[in-house]
Formats: C-alpha cells, sequence, structure tokens
C-alpha cells in the first residue's frame, strides 16, 4: 500500500525573517508586533536595523539572511539595553486593568479593582505597561546585568513570548466576535421588539379605523332614516284634506 508523504510547507521569506525577531512585540520598530514588521522587512518597508532588543547580534542576523551589510541600531527606534522586566507597585494599584490590556504577552494577571502582578518570566521587557499606568506604579528593572540583546535573551524565551502573544491575539479576536455577536443579537431582539410594537399600533389604528367606520355608518343610516321621515312628515301636512258628508 502506497502511502502518500505530505511535505511541510515553505516558509515564506517574512516567516524567516520573524524566526530571527526576539518577539518582544514591543513596537519599537515602529510596528504594532514582530510579524508586521518581519513583513515590511520582507517588502523592503523597513530597515533591518530597526529592533532594539534584538540589539546589533539581531541586525547580524537579518543581514547573513538577507544578503546585506550590518548597521547600527537606529537611533531613532531605541537603544540596545540590558533586558528589564516590570514590577507593580502593589501597594500603589488601584487595579484598573490598563496594563493588562497594554501587555501583548499576557504577562500580567489582576481582576478589577483588585491589586495587579507581573508574572516576571512572562515578561519581555517591552515597555508597553508604563505609559498607560495613571498612578504611576510599574517600573522596569534590569534584570540581565550588562548582558544586552540577544545576549539577554533566549531562543527559547523568544518562541514562548511569540506563542503568548498569537494566543492572547487569538483570545482577543475571539471575545471581539463574541462580543459582536451579542451586540447583534441584541439589536435583532430590539429590532422585532419594535417591529412587534409597530405591527401591535397598525394593527390598534385599524381596529379604531373599523370601529370609526361602523359609527359612521350608522350615524349616516340615522341621519337618513331621519330626513326620511322629516319628508314623510312635511309631505302628509301639504296633502289637501277631502270634506265630510253629510
Amino acid at each position: 500500500m502506497n502511502t502518500a508523504v505530505t511535505k511541510p510547507a515553505s516558509k515564506s521569506l517574512a516567516d524567516l525573517i520573524e524566526d530571527i525577531l526576539p518577539q518582544t512585540q514591543c513596537t519599537k520598530c515602529g510596528y504594532p508586533a514582530c510579524r508586521p514588521y518581519a513583513e515590511a522587512i520582507a517588502s523592503g518597508a523597513a530597515d533591518i536595523n530597526q529592533c532594539p532588543p534584538g540589539g546589533a547580534e539581531g541586525v547580524r542576523r537579518l543581514a547573513q539572511l538577507l544578503g546585506k551589510t550590518t548597521s547600527p541600531i537606529n537611533p531613532a527606534n531605541g537603544l540596545e539595553r540590558s533586558r528589564p522586566v516590570a514590577v507593580i507597585d502593589e501597594a500603589l494599584c488601584i487595579g484598573c486593568t490598563l496594563c493588562t490590556q497594554a501587555c501583548p504577552v499576557d504577562a500580567i494577571v489582576g481582576a478589577a479593582k483588585q491589586m495587579h502582578t507581573v508574572l516576571p518570566d512572562h515578561c519581555t521587557g517591552c515597555d508597553l505597561c508604563v505609559a498607560p499606568c495613571p498612578v504611576d506604579c510599574i517600573a522596569m528593572v534590569n534584570v540581565t546585568g550588562i548582558r544586552t540583546g540577544w545576549d539577554a535573551w533566549s531562543q527559547a524565551q523568544a518562541d514562548a513570548a511569540r506563542a503568548r502573544h498569537n494566543f492572547r491575539t487569538e483570545r482577543l479576536r475571539r471575545e471581539k466576535a463574541e462580543n459582536n455577536a451579542r451586540l447583534a443579537a441584541k439589536a435583532n431582539a430590539k429590532l422585532k421588539s419594535v417591529e412587534a410594537e409597530v405591527t401591535v399600533t397598525v394593527q390598534e389604528q385599524t381596529e379604531q379605523a373599523r370601529k370609526k367606520a361602523i359609527i359612521q355608518a350608522a350615524i349616516a343610516r340615522a341621519q337618513q332614516k331621519k330626513e326620511e321621515m322629516t319628508a314623510a312628515e312635511n309631505a302628509n301636512t301639504a296633502a289637501p284634506t277631502t270634506p265630510e258628508q253629510d
């Protein structure tokens, strides 16, 4: 019996580039995530030196893949640095959830109006949770000493961060779709309710019009009967009387 062998799909250039990126999802490259940046590099819309977390080693890897020369990290995108981890001052946290909404890898946990905390092993050091915090209770703490770029980050960490980011992206997409479905169902129910009210109103108006027509017809018949009786009385009054004979 012949068994068909399915060959794995070959990776696109964007896939290969994305595999090289550190997957911190920090947006420092000017794109909303690592994948869009990879696609921009593949299309020639972005340079290979826009990823500070990847640092000089990241640029070297991209240059080797694409056959380009290396260049320093563009300072407009930031500087290569030691990897930090977000730390929340729990005494100041008000549980606003803005940091959880900003975290691209679901590294922050906590319920609304409750204290939040960071899972340090999941944090990519992207800084995205700092700006939204209304009480400035989040600090970025260096956890790699003098090690920077890929020296402060491993491929296993990058793979895990990408998996969490992809899971979060899919979760948000699903939640949005479910919310849209709920809103659509609610709007449809409201529309049906309004249509039912309109139908009842039309039926009531039709019934009122029918009753009005019946009353008007009855009034017309009574008026006609009255006119006929009046005409008969007038006719009797106008008729000559016959004298009696002895």
